[in-house]
């Protein structure tokens, strides 16, 4: 993939996009919520007295963040329910990722996922209803439309068909809901490609979709790459902003490694950017300090990795 350039074309095509994206601001939603049931902030109720708790709370744990959902989740319409009712109950705006499509991560370190094509859909019409009328910002399973290419051709229908259900129930269950389909990172697919998939899994019906999660890309990367995604999109009709996960971009990617690389660092703290801005929020989607399954189980949080990513060490 010829990246360099992709954010030439990006940065001369930026202002038309500022202009074509007119659907409301996301800075109109409430503000966003933070998970007092977080990884982090559990381990810093827990641990007091340890010397790293201070920082942790302070940078990680105090900062929004997104919680995932998926087959440890439980009953996931008391699950959904109770999590964006405590951000309604307090003004704000929850974050949720949904994690559960069959096959997930290729059989990786993330493996799992429904048991069938049918079990998906009725868990995940249970998450959009459980959203209801209130506000939410919902990711659609991080990696699932670049991992495209590890499926059959039945497959492969079979997991876009899911994602166009998905939407079509958040639009008719979750009409408040901002609903974001994931296409991976900015070193994964050519731009149109990945509009195309996204065009495909159902995203003319969404808000638009997610970059970088659980990824380490710059916003110098990950931004020029969004808006070319955008504009492959808008030439097929459709107006499309995104979200960046900016949780563990602050020092890039360090080579190839992304099983928990040495010497990463926070990014900028979730916002939610002005009208016409591209993208229109920075997330934090992954929660830093958990563990992408080399330090420690997918998903552990480790205080270590933590405090190291706060200073970028």
């Amino acid at each position: 993939m010829k990246l360099k350039h992709t954010k030439s074309l990006a940065r001369r095509l930026l202002p038309a996009l500022l202009l074509a994206v007119s659907v409301t601001a996301a800075a109109a939603l409430p503000p966003l919520y933070v998970d007092p049931q977080s990884t982090a902030a559990i381990w810093a109720r827990n641990n007091p007295s340890d010397g790293r708790v201070t920082d942790i709370r302070n940078r990680i744990a105090n900062q929004p963040g997104a919680r995932w959902f998926g087959d440890w989740s439980g009953g996931i319409g008391a699950a959904v329910g109770n999590f964006v009712g405590a951000a309604a109950a307090n003004g704000r705006t929850p974050v949720l990722v949904a994690y559960n499509i069959p096959a997930r991560d290729c059989g990786q370190f993330s493996a799992g996922g429904a048991g069938s094509l049918q079990a998906y859909r009725d868990w995940i019409r249970a998450f959009a209803a459980a959203i209801g009328n209130r506000q939410a910002i919902v990711v659609l399973e991080p990696d699932a439309l670049p991992q495209l290419d590890c499926l059959d051709a039945a497959g492969k229908s079979a997991r876009l068909e899911l994602f166009r259900y998905a939407v079509a129930q958040f639009t008719a269950l979750a009409p408040g809901a901002y609903l974001y389909l994931d296409i991976g990172n900015s070193a994964w697919l050519a731009p149109t490609v990945a509009a195309a998939r996204l065009v495909d899994a159902g995203v003319a019906g969404a808000r638009g979709f997610s970059l970088n999660v659980s990824n380490y890309r710059t916003d110098a990367e990950s931004n020029p790459y969004g808006v070319a995604v955008a504009n492959a999109l808008r030439q097929r009709g459709l107006q499309k902003n995104f979200v960046v996960d900016t949780s563990r971009n602050g020092n890039g990617p360090n080579g190839t490694q992304w099983c928990d690389p040495a010497g990463r660092k926070l990014g900028v703290t979730p916002r939610m950017n002005a009208a016409g801005s591209a993208p229109e929020m920075a997330l934090w989607i992954k929660s830093p300090g958990e563990s992408d399954g080399c330090a420690a189980a997918a998903g552990t949080f480790s205080p270590e990795l933590a405090y190291k990513m706060i200073y970028g060490f």
